[in-house]
């Protein structure tokens, strides 16, 4: 039987990179204060990354009235990207969305 590509995690955790207190809602996957996040996924939820470096994230496009956040993992490279959320820090969105990207 093969794995879902998308799976739910219901996980609280602490912003590795600025501390912030975040409450999981299933499929929180960065701060969203900082937005920063960690490599810990191969697929969403999974949790079978042995990297765990911090993801940056490096900019941001506009996709169908939702914003795209677009990562680079610090330690090993990897790239990645997902939807924001609605609780994200918007003036955080605003400074890299004009950033050059790489795709």
């Amino acid at each position: 039987m093969q794995e879902k590509k998308f799976q739910k995690k219901i996980e609280s955790f602490v912003c590795q990179k600025c501390g912030n207190k975040v409450n999981g809602q299933g499929y929180t996957d960065h701060c969203p204060e900082c937005l920063w996040s960690k490599h810990v996924d191969i697929n969403p939820g999974d949790r079978k990354s042995e990297c765990f470096g911090l993801m940056e994230p490096i900019g941001a496009k506009v996709k169908k009235d939702k914003y795209i956040i677009y990562y680079s993992c610090t330690k090993c490279g990897y790239n990645h990207r997902v939807k924001s959320a609605p609780d994200d820090n918007f003036e955080k969105i605003v400074q890299i969305i004009n950033k050059p990207l790489k795709e």
